[in-house]
């Protein structure tokens, strides 16, 4: 049944949306700490307020109580009560009380709480009810030495708290529209500046979707900083996936191109063997031989670029040994196979030769390079390393003067050889030991030396200064 492609499901929430819950919620949870923080600065504010205004009252009634005839007379003020009268809706009651405590004068109102000292000198707040209403009372205490009349008289005034709670809630009122105003004004500006943010995102979203599907080409960074590290890593991203889609082409188009004539010369080969019972069938069987010979390397070396490539791009660098890389080379190629008779030496050094590569990646140039050698050159051939303390090397060496200068200079690309190359050669040149110089920070160098003609992959060292 085919399949029908889906659209991709968008995200439950967008980064706005996410930012502004953000921003919404720490506007709530600031909100409600400043109106807290306001209804407690207005309480304070209103009780210092309406307290001064109590001990005022107080003081003027203890102020206008005289002695006489041994009596201690309160004449109210008028003054007093015009204090109080400033909270219109609150509910006001006073008492004068002798020094035993009986009211001389006013309302049996709350006393203050037992044990407060009645005979200090300051004025002594505290709260109770006034008719089932809480309420503030202030106590105020005035020492006469009179000849007829020694002792203390306590003026209490109390008031409710509705004009202190209506002066609370204003100013909290106040507090939370400033609070408004400005929550406001900061959540649009958070919008118009996530906006702005977002827009280099929009902007890359609409260029990739408008792109065409085989356009790799790296992306233009025009947006901040965050942007510019987002788009810097989807150009590399592309970029290997560039370099691997092209793998795959090369493979493509190298299998349709190079194998079709190899597989047609083998089946032509192998009719001529069938239908050849003389006594040429075995120099026809000898060279199917060779063509299959020659095609299963062709293959191996196609295959082994493609890892190669692969590897490149996606195995990390670690430090890896030369010696064991020339080792493995010399024991997978199998001299005696590709090439019967031909010695081939093992030159290497008793320290560790170390650098930073992907280990079957080399391992591929090195049988790239000896492989070559086996089927171009010629014996004796020697493949060893060397090192110094910038950059160490894997060679492989053969006793011929080595292709001719225009072939040296295309011999890094595919399916290059020589004219000196055997008429049913065929192969990837040293295009596997490039691509892993490139990959890894390396060279590929070739020359005559006094011995022959020499292949070196050049790897920086890896030692403790540039660990």
């Amino acid at each position: 049944m085919p399949t029908v492609d889906q659209p991709p499901k968008l995200a439950q929430r967008s980064l706005l949306s996410r930012v502004m819950i953000g921003v919404l919620s720490l506007l709530a949870i600031g909100g409600c700490i400043v109106s807290l923080a306001a209804f407690a600065y207005g309480k304070n504010a209103a009780r210092q307020s309406y307290d001064r205004l109590l001990v005022g009252a107080a003081n003027d009634i203890a102020e206008s109580i005289n002695i006489i005839d041994g009596a201690a007379i309160a004449d109210i003020p008028v003054s007093a009560f015009g204090l109080l009268s400033l909270a219109l809706d609150d509910r006001i009651a006073y008492a004068v009380r002798g020094p035993d405590g009986a009211l001389l004068t006013g309302y049996e109102t709350a006393l203050p709480p037992e044990g407060a000292a009645r005979r200090q000198a300051d004025p002594f707040y505290f709260d109770s009810t006034l008719q089932g209403e809480p309420s503030r009372f202030v106590t105020v205490v005035r020492r006469f030495s009179e000849r007829d009349y020694s002792g203390t008289v306590s003026v209490t005034v109390g008031q409710t708290l509705r004009a202190r709670n209506a002066m609370a809630i204003d100013l909290t009122k106040g507090a939370l529209v400033i609070t408004g105003i400005a929550g406001i004004a900061l959540i649009l500006s958070a919008y118009l500046v996530i906006r702005s943010a977002m827009r280099p995102l929009e902007r890359m979203a609409s260029e990739l979707l408008a792109r065409d599907p085989y356009d790799l080409t790296p992306m233009q960074a025009d947006g901040p900083a965050e942007v510019a590290v987002m788009t810097d890593a989807m150009n590399r991203f592309m970029q290997r996936l560039d370099r691997q889609i092209g793998a795959m082409k090369h493979l493509i188009s190298d299998t349709a191109h190079q194998l079709r004539t190899p597989v047609a010369a083998i089946r032509a080969q192998a009719e001529l063997a069938i239908e050849d019972d003389t006594e040429h069938q075995p120099q026809r069987l000898e060279r199917l031989l060779r063509r299959t010979r020659s095609l299963g390397n062709l293959l191996d070396q196609m295959l082994s670029r493609a890892l190669v490539i692969h590897r490149t791009d996606n195995a990390p660098p670690e430090p890896v040994d030369l010696r064991d890389i020339a080792l493995q080379v010399l024991d997978d190629c199998d001299p005696e196979l590709l090439a019967p008779g031909v010695e081939v030496d093992l030159i290497i050094t008793d320290a560790p030769v170390i650098v930073m590569a992907d280990e079957v990646s080399v391992t591929e140039a090195g049988k790239n390079m000896l492989t070559n050698a086996l089927q171009h050159g010629k014996a004796p051939i020697r493949i060893g390393v060397s090192t110094s303390p910038t950059q160490s090397e894997l060679w492989v060496e053969d006793a011929g003067k080595g292709p001719p200068h225009d072939v040296l200079s295309r011999i890094g690309g595919r399916f290059e050889r020589s004219a000196a190359s055997q008429g049913n050669s065929a192969g990837l040149g040293l295009s596997i030991v490039h691509a892993v110089a490139q990959a890894f920070n390396g060279s590929v160098n070739m020359g005559t030396t006094e011995t022959g003609f020499r292949v070196t992959l050049t790897l920086p060292t890896q030692n403790e200064d540039n660990t």
